[in-house]
């Protein structure tokens, strides 16, 4: 069975072969691992990496963090993997050497200071790739989406698993913490996660902290776990105990909201149109200002090989959605009574609609 990775390089040599390339830089941190994961299947944990593919189809994997080059020796499957120490040094002696080549680099926001510095210093042609690489992240194969219903089915037992564990008394860390076993039991090896807990005075998710959980809060998680490294997402809240006419209310904005945004999802619309069909309810309810971005930042986001990627479901971002995206429509923010509320599913994005791939209840939980 040819793997994922292979599947992945070879849509590269495709689109390099249409893009007239004859290599593609990529670079890579911790924060942002995509890139090189799209190319070489490896994930960086600490330090920095850079890959080179050449028409040739052969992958060279540069990583500065022995620990890393050390587990890359039996992930990045494919690849001739290097140590550099002086990562200068190694990879400016390959790109000089390839310098009568058409050499395509991405992303721009990762291209180290170096390397930067180095292309009017020493000459050297290096093309804007980034185009390239967003697309084929943001337009996923087949194989891929499945892997991403794959974690939708864990994000989904991963929220039940949480309404189990989240009890007045435990602090959010000890709560997440259980989360983040359960995962991984079930065969997520990552999940970011963040969590809310209060009333009002709550304005947003954060990393779990000491805060500890009381009768009457209001909890909302954003819960995102990953299968074959690729993330799916889930947004719900739940009370503890019984919920207010307030929250109940305000939840329905909420869920009209985000009813209303997959309403939208389909080959054609842009990233906007998605975000405006959001707004549009909130504004209806006299609630406009709290899809500003005093109180929020996006309406929903692309995800894949990482938790958050293009496109940004945002009014002013007119990224054209076509069949194989997968998104998350989540009208997350703050509500003037009763404090920040959540509510988010993963869809990909189908020849005629779009297929909803998270399948817990849509509700105002009480647990």
């Amino acid at each position: 069975m040819t793997s994922l990775a292979e599947l992945r390089r070879a849509r590269l040599l495709d689109a390099m072969r249409t893009e007239g390339r004859d290599a593609l830089v990529f670079c890579g941190t911790s924060w942002q691992e995509a890139y090189l994961r799209y190319v070489a299947d490896f994930g960086i944990l600490e330090g920095d990496g850079l890959a080179i593919l050449t028409a040739d189809g052969r992958c060279r994997l540069w990583l500065d963090s022995a620990a890393d080059w050390e587990r890359a020796q039996g992930e990045a499957n494919g690849c001739d993997v290097r140590f550099a120490r002086d990562m200068a040094k190694a990879v400016l002696a390959e790109v000089e050497g390839m310098s009568n080549q058409r050499i395509a680099l991405l992303p721009q926001h990762l291209v180290p200071t170096w390397l930067a510095r180095a292309q009017p210093e020493r000459h050297l042609r290096l093309e804007d790739g980034g185009a390239l690489i967003d697309r084929l992240l943001m337009e996923k194969l087949p194989v891929e989406i499945d892997a991403i219903r794959r974690s939708a089915a864990i994000a989904d037992e991963g929220y039940a698993y949480f309404m189990e564990v989240a009890r007045p008394g435990r602090t959010q860390y000890e709560v997440v913490a259980d989360v983040e076993a359960f995962l991984r039991r079930r065969g997520a090896p990552d999940n970011f996660q963040i969590i809310g807990s209060g009333g009002a005075d709550v304005r947003g998710m954060t990393p779990p902290s000491e805060r500890r959980l009381a009768v009457g809060d209001m909890v909302t998680t954003e819960l995102t776990p990953a299968a074959d490294g690729y993330f799916a997402q889930i947004c719900r809240t739940m009370v503890l105990g019984k919920s207010t006419a307030p929250q109940k209310k305000a939840f329905g904005v909420w869920l009209e909201s985000m009813e209303a945004g997959i309403a939208a999802v389909r080959p054609g619309v842009t990233a906007a149109d998605i975000a405006r069909a959001e707004n549009d309810v909130f504004r209806r309810y006299g609630l406009g200002e709290y899809c500003t971005n005093k109180y929020t930042r996006v309406r929903g986001h692309g995800l894949g090989l990482m938790p958050d990627m293009k496109p940004a479901i945002l009014e002013d971002v007119n990224v054209e959605l076509k069949a194989g995206m997968t998104i998350i429509v989540h009208p997350n923010t703050y509500h003037p009574e009763v404090g920040y509320m959540v509510l988010g599913d993963v869809v990909a994005v189908t020849q005629n609609g779009c297929e909803v791939l998270t399948k817990t209840a849509r509700r105002l939980f009480e647990v």
